[in-house]
């Protein structure tokens, strides 16, 4: 009997402990039955974690769980192996603390060798099943999650279970740091085991990296997970693109690196850890990516984001939009030629790839023209030539899948709005996008071009508009028109009296029809020319130049005034460049920068409304009326004219009834004046809950109290009640007949 007790504890099963002894013709009595029941258990556990330790070791997808186990196996379980001969051979040599008198060994002293097995085996059964599961729909064990419970279970009242658990972290913390010092020391993922490792590769036509957070242990803060990625993305960047050589500055710190990763101690603290990873960013920042990514170029790039995708350089805004323009009515004259022909004349306004990137050509001419009247800006403005290189207009894809998690995790920190902006200036969707060179995708990631895309679409929208409209009292013969008579001796006689009369009282029948026209585009001139005062000089400008004055370590300078902005600009880009090629007190390695950066552009989105879906969905649909009434207002100058050579002149188009067409016309745009006027309406009403709303209004500008000395902390400006304060409209809407006759006296200075 002691043999089979014995072997069961040594993980052989034995009939003895699992057959049934309940029945009443049991040779054992109660107590011996007990005795053996709690043998048989620990017996039990010890063949399932033989048989489960074994099954991780060899299949799971962990390397750090198939470390664990084979931990628990080869020392613990080892361990209490050893126990078993121990207790045994003390039975062979007749130890008194096992045998009796008369050679007896009483069943209870070997039950109270095991008795402190029991809870440490009940545990380590529980830790096994834990990596074991994920069958079906639950989720599968990770390394990060094995750690992390680990340390919990550090935490217990019980010394022997506290004890195991602290072996068993520190294998598990040594594989998963094995994993992670690849990655930070080489710019390598594990070879096995890649799934389970917290940084992925994204699926995409360039090989990109995200971090994600489910895969990473507790003690790792997000800083430190930013830096860890960011250091591998670097090393690997510059081993793939083939920047590294023999005497490169990464390897020679190679040593350095590894003798700061083994001051690390087990387990690992949350504070030493990330001192060691931002030392290691700091000295390969110093070293390498300094070299490699200088502040000079930084700058370059961030200048040339800024003058052209957010419209620093109203020219080229101004050449895009009127490029778009041609485009799109030639595109409807090709179609209207067509449709005489043809029935599908609606298929020939497509806009094809070819034609996007065209219109992006004709800009660039359009803007050389404009640069070459003066030699010396030609030659000297290479962020122009460098806008053509990289600066692209394509079409967007709409597609039904969803964004890469990358993706959405990027935008998700600026909330930008899903408003489709990107749809008016080519009535299809297209984007401006960056093309991203070598090695400023350390810095500049896609989901940055993306957010800038997203900004600029949305101030070149409202740009456009506005254009549009003021390019209204450009047809003089609509606002204004008091035919003089003809000239003797016609103008004298009573058919040519009769004549002036006729086209004069023509004439004021036409401007009675567009009084209502001229006020509601005169309140939306006001509206929009405020509103992109205030985006662009303001918070735009201002937003800028706090991240200017902290590239140049002043980070405690705040912008003021729209005119200190437009003074300081160019002092402060100077002493930037000053100090990027000089030596920099303040500097920023490639992460704090991208960090900053991307601060940078939430708390521009925030500052621009374009994270309040309340504020751009009624935009947007201003702009779509916008545009309406500015088609309307062509058109019925067109039949106008058409209507005037009927009557004047004789000639007569039988294809068209233009006097239908005018009544049509004139109904429309009384309809789309209306809706205009009711969508600025309720822009100035959202406006208003945005300004009351002061909890979403300091979304993007969270103080960093417990952040890193010299960080990046975006400037307040640009304040809704600012703007508020102009869009004081008062009665504008109140009476549309009142204001009409008030335009009867204003003259063409007053327009313009």
């Amino acid at each position: 009997m002691l043999h089979e007790i014995l072997l069961s504890l040594s993980g052989h099963p034995s009939p003895l402990l699992t057959a049934d002894h309940s029945s009443p013709t049991s040779i054992l009595s109660p107590p011996e039955k007990a005795l053996l029941s709690s043998i048989a258990h620990l017996s039990d556990l010890h063949c399932k974690l033989l048989a489960h330790t074994s099954a991780i070791a060899a299949s799971h997808q962990s390397s750090i769980c198939q470390a664990v186990a084979t931990a628990i196996k080869s020392t613990h379980l080892a361990a209490f192996q050893r126990k078993v001969l121990e207790v045994e051979d003390g039975i062979l040599r007749k130890d008194a603390r096992n045998v009796g008198a008369y050679n007896i060994v009483p069943l209870t002293a070997i039950v109270g060798e095991f008795s402190g097995w029991t809870r440490r085996m009940e545990w380590f059964l529980e830790v096994v099943e834990y990596m074991m599961k994920g069958t079906g729909a639950e989720k599968k064990c990770t390394g990060s999650m094995v750690i992390d419970r680990l340390c919990e279970s550090m935490q217990t009242g019980y010394m022997d279970i506290e004890d195991a658990a602290l072996s068993l972290v520190k294998v598990a913390e040594t594989a998963w740091l094995k994993q992670v010092s690849a990655w930070i020391l080489y710019g390598r993922l594990p070879s096995f085991g890649r799934e389970d490792f917290f940084v992925q590769t994204v699926e995409g036509d360039i090989e990109e990296y995200e971090s994600k957070r489910e895969l990473l242990p507790a003690f790792v803060s997000s800083s430190t997970a930013s830096s860890l990625l960011f250091i591998g993305r670097s090393l690997n960047h510059i081993r793939v693109k083939g920047i590294s050589s023999a005497s490169s500055p990464e390897l020679d710190l190679l040593s350095s690196h590894l003798q700061q990763l083994s001051t690390l101690t087990f387990p690992l603290n949350s504070a030493n850890f990330s001192r060691v990873v931002a030392s290691i960013r700091l000295s390969l920042s110093q070293t390498t990516l300094q070299k490699l990514l200088p502040l000079s170029r930084v700058v370059e790039i961030l200048s040339l984001l800024r003058e052209f995708f957010l419209l620093g350089r109203g020219e080229f805004a101004i050449a895009l939009i009127s490029e778009a323009d041609d485009k799109i009515r030639s595109r409807w004259r090709r179609s209207d030629n067509l449709a005489y022909e043809k029935r599908n004349g609606l298929s020939n306004i497509v806009v094809k790839d070819g034609e996007v990137s065209a219109i992006l050509a004709r800009t660039w001419a359009a803007m050389s023209s404009l640069q070459g009247e003066n030699v010396e800006d030609q030659d000297e403005d290479e962020l122009f030539e460098l806008a053509r290189d990289l600066v692209q207009l394509i079409l967007v894809k709409v597609t039904s899948s969803p964004p890469s998690k990358r993706e959405s995790s990027s935008t998700a920190e600026s909330k930008i709005a899903s408003t489709p902006f990107k749809t008016l200036l080519l009535s299809v969707p297209v984007s401006l996008t960056l093309y991203i060179p070598s090695p400023l995708d350390l810095f500049l990631t896609p989901a940055d071009v993306q957010s800038y895309s997203s900004i600029n679409a949305y101030l070149l929208s409202i740009h456009r508009a506005h254009l549009r409209l003021t390019d209204l009292w450009k047809i003089t013969s609509l606002r204004r028109d008091h035919p003089a008579p003809p000239g003797p001796p016609y103008g004298s006689s009573t058919v040519g009296r009769s004549k002036v009369l006729t086209i004069r009282e023509r004439m004021k029948e036409r401007s009675e029809a567009m009084r209502r026209v001229w006020a509601t585009s005169s309140a939306a001139v006001f509206f929009l020319g405020e509103t992109e005062a205030y985006l662009q000089g303001e918070v735009v400008q201002g937003t800028w130049l706090g991240f200017k004055n902290w590239l140049g370590g002043e980070t405690g300078s705040r912008p003021t005034s729209s005119k200190s902005l437009a003074d300081d600009d160019e002092d402060i880009w100077l002493k930037v460049g000053r100090e990027s090629t000089t030596t920099v007190t303040h500097t920023h390695d490639p992460q704090s920068l991208a960090d900053a950066h991307r601060r940078y552009i939430s708390a521009l989105a925030t500052s621009l409304l374009l994270t309040n879906s309340s504020f751009t969905d009624p935009l947007y649909h201003l702009l779509q009326q916008i545009d309406h009434l500015v088609a309307l207002v062509h058109r019925v100058h067109s039949i106008w004219q058409s209507l005037d050579l009927e009557a004047d002149e004789g000639v007569v188009d039988a294809f068209s009834d233009f006097h239908k067409e005018e009544k049509d016309v004139k109904e429309q745009l009384v309809v789309i004046a209306e809706r205009v006027k009711g969508a600025i309406e309720e822009l100035v009403k959202s406006l208003r809950d945005i300004d009351h709303d002061k909890d979403g209004w300091d979304n993007g500008f969270a103080e960093l109290v417990l952040g890193e000395e010299g960080a990046y902390v975006p400037a307040k400006v640009g304040r809704v009640d600012r703007l508020l304060m102009k869009l004081d409209f008062g009665g504008w809407f109140d009476n549309g007949k009142r204001r009409g006759d008030e335009l009867d006296g204003l003259d063409d200075s007053d327009y313009e």
